[in-house]
């Protein structure tokens, strides 16, 4: 397991404070990136619930942060980071449809956004790996 989704599973699972969904993509990846683990929790705060009303997750949001700070923005990138997701999630990026997608098969909403997290710490790392980023 990498250290960033170690530290996303670690995140996820403190109560107080509460780690968003946005939050616990972007701030395992913060130090690497030349941020306070604080000022990624703070930058990330308004993305979690899809932006605080349903829109695009935000473990994908935060993963597009990461591949920003990382100087990742180039078309082909990003566009396959979204293709993954769409293709993995019957060609939903919305965390209001995701999550009525969960509740339709019978899952609870923390572990959902649980693997959301995870999935976005994944595909982000392989991308910037890819890029020699990491």
């Amino acid at each position: 397991m990498s250290k960033y989704l170690e530290h996303a599973k670690t995140l996820r699972a403190i109560v107080e404070p509460h780690y968003n969904c946005a939050q616990a993509v972007l701030v395992p990846f913060a130090r690497d990136a030349g941020l306070t683990e604080e000022a990624a929790y703070d930058f990330s705060r308004n993305f979690g619930g899809g932006m605080k009303m349903g829109s695009v997750c935000g473990a994908i949001t935060g993963g597009l942060m990461v591949l920003g700070l990382f100087g990742v923005d180039d078309p082909r990138n990003i566009g396959a980071y979204y293709r993954h997701f769409k293709e993995e999630h019957n060609n939903c990026l919305n965390c209001v449809d995701l999550l009525k997608a969960s509740r339709e098969r019978g899952e609870e909403k923390k572990p959902h956004c649980d693997g959301m997290v995870y999935e976005a710490i994944e595909v982000v790392e392989a991308i910037l790996k890819e890029k020699g980023k990491l």
